[in-house]
Parts: C-alpha cells; sequence; structure tokens
C-alpha cells in the first residue's frame, strides 16, 4: 500500500497541471458558449442557457456564407474555407512528402535537400506568413511574375488582395511551410522497410510503379495514417498565416474558424460566441484525434 501510494504521488504534480491547463479550461470553455461562467473577470451579457449561441454562430455568414456557395463565389464561410483548406493541402502535402522522401532515398547531398524542405518547419509561422504575402505581391513576389512572363495576365497580381486568389494563396504557401512535415516522416518511414524487398522487385524486373505501389506505400500506412491526421489537425487550428498575411480579408475571403473565434474573442468581446467556435473546433478535431489514437495503440 506504502508503494501504491509513494508512486501515485508522483502524479499528482502532473494531474494538476493537465486539470489547470486541460480540463478546467475545455469545461469552462464549453459552459460559456452556454452562457454559464466559470471564467473570473468575464462579465456575460444577460442571455439564456439555450442553444442560442450555436444558433447564432451556424447561422452567420461568417460562418457559412449561401450566397458564397450558391455562386462559388469568395467568401464562403470559415468551415467551408477550412474544408477547401484540407482538400487541397491535404492530398498535396502527402503526395509530394512521399514522392520527395522516395527520389532522395540515394541521391548524394539528400540530407542538404531535405534541411532545405525542412525550413518551412523550422522557421516560425509569422514568418512564413510574411513570405507567402511577399511571395504573392505583384510589385515583389515571384509568383506573379511567374505568370506575366507565360502571359496568364490576370494572375498578375497580388493574390492576397483579391477574394478569388487570397486563400488559393494562403494553401499554396501552407503547402510548402508543411511538405518538410510528410517528408522527414516518410523518410524515416522508408529506412525501416527491409533493403532486401526492394532490391529482389528490381532484380525480378519489377518497373518503379509496381515497386511503389505493392510495396513502398502498403508498407508506409502507419506512416501515412500519422501524416494524414497531423496535416488534418494542422489545418484546422490554422491561425498565424492567415492572421499575418491578409487578417482573414479581403471581405472574408480566407477567413478560417480560428481566426474567427480570435475576431469573436479580442475584436467583438463577444467571449461566448468565441467559445462556441472554440467548441465546434473541439468537436470537429475530436473524431480525428480518437481514429488516429485508436490505430495506433492497435499497432498496424
Amino acid at each position: 500500500m506504502k508503494d501504491v501510494l509513494e508512486k501515485a504521488s508522483f502524479l499528482i504534480p502532473a494531474l494538476l497541471l493537465i486539470f489547470t491547463f486541460v480540463i478546467y479550461p475545455t469545461i469552462a470553455t464549453i459552459l460559456l458558449s452556454f452562457n454559464i461562467n466559470l471564467i473570473p473577470g468575464v462579465n456575460l451579457v444577460e442571455g439564456s442557457t439555450s442553444l442560442e449561441n450555436y444558433v447564432k454562430v451556424l447561422t452567420s455568414e461568417e460562418f457559412i456564407n449561401p450566397t458564397g456557395l450558391r455562386t462559388s463565389s469568395f467568401p464562403m464561410g470559415a468551415i467551408v474555407h477550412n474544408v477547401i483548406w484540407i482538400l487541397i493541402h491535404l492530398p498535396a502535402t502527402t503526395i509530394l512528402g512521399l514522392l520527395l522522401a522516395v527520389f532522395l532515398q540515394n541521391i548524394k547531398g539528400s540530407s542538404i535537400i531535405r534541411s532545405m524542405i525542412f525550413l518551412g518547419m523550422v522557421i516560425p509561422m509569422v514568418v512564413g506568413a510574411l513570405m507567402i504575402a511577399f511571395s504573392f505581391n505583384k510589385d515583389m513576389g515571384i509568383v506573379p511574375s511567374i505568370f506575366k512572363c507565360l502571359g496568364i495576365l490576370s494572375l498578375y497580381k497580388t493574390w492576397t488582395s483579391y477574394p478569388d486568389t487570397a486563400l488559393l494563396s494562403l494553401i499554396i504557401g501552407s503547402i510548402w511551410l508543411w511538405t518538410g512535415f510528410s517528408v522527414t516522416l516518410y523518410s524515416a518511414g522508408l529506412a525501416s522497410i527491409p533493403k532486401e524487398l526492394i532490391e529482389a522487385a528490381k532484380i525480378d524486373g519489377a518497373p518503379f510503379r509496381v515497386i511503389l505501389f505493392k510495396i513502398i506505400i502498403p508498407l508506409l500506412r502507419p506512416v501515412t495514417v500519422t501524416v494524414v491526421a497531423m496535416t488534418i489537425l494542422w489545418v484546422l487550428k490554422i491561425f498565424d498565416i492567415v492572421y499575418v498575411a491578409t487578417r482573414g480579408g479581403p471581405g472574408g475571403a480566407s477567413m478560417v474558424m480560428a481566426l474567427l473565434m480570435w475576431d469573436y474573442f479580442a475584436r467583438m468581446n463577444a467571449y461566448t460566441l468565441s467559445a462556441t467556435i472554440a467548441t465546434l473546433l473541439t468537436i470537429i478535431v475530436l473524431p480525428v484525434v480518437i481514429l488516429w489514437i485508436r490505430y495506433a495503440t492497435r499497432g498496424e
């Protein structure tokens, strides 16, 4: 019994930290979204403890814009922008990460190239956002200049200043920032694959396509699950890139859920609506986390 108490005493500091910085804030935020305040110093406007905050958020044009969806024009709403971001960013970084890791596996100086690719993950996101803004600037950016040389003058403009290209410019920039993560994970996964399998396939005359789809990709399935889960989580909580590069503009065309949550909290002082967005984000993120943990603990 004494040994059990001694071991339990080691858990008390960790449990206190978890309760203070994870459990209590989470519960307080969820209750705040229902106009029940547990946070000292926050004064709420009188209101019911019903679902009115969720109705306000879910029916607001900042969250979902029916006109934008109907006309396929921006802004479409923060949650729709997050979904678009995932649909473009996820396959791009996953496929790029895998192909780059495979091609750099047996190339001289590959460590230097990997370091350059991973640079996007090392630099602060604020710096990355500024680089994105400069890269898509009409006067000094490389992207508009490329399209000017190609004769596509409709894209020779400052992308972050126009509703139809603002979100796309951030997504393209985020692909550069995040690809280093998937390259690193896939490179580590490739190192664990027995070289004899690939060499035997080459001796049998298997083309690269067969080796990639029949050997490499199936054996890297656990890595792919991790890359997909972490990428979805990263995109759903993305904030700093959007805040620094566009502030969610122009006209809300690049607004995302995390920035909308910050807007409600810091700009509008609508704490309950901010808590509502935070709760909705948690509800969206939680299934991804649970599925990833279940897969990881199965050891597949």
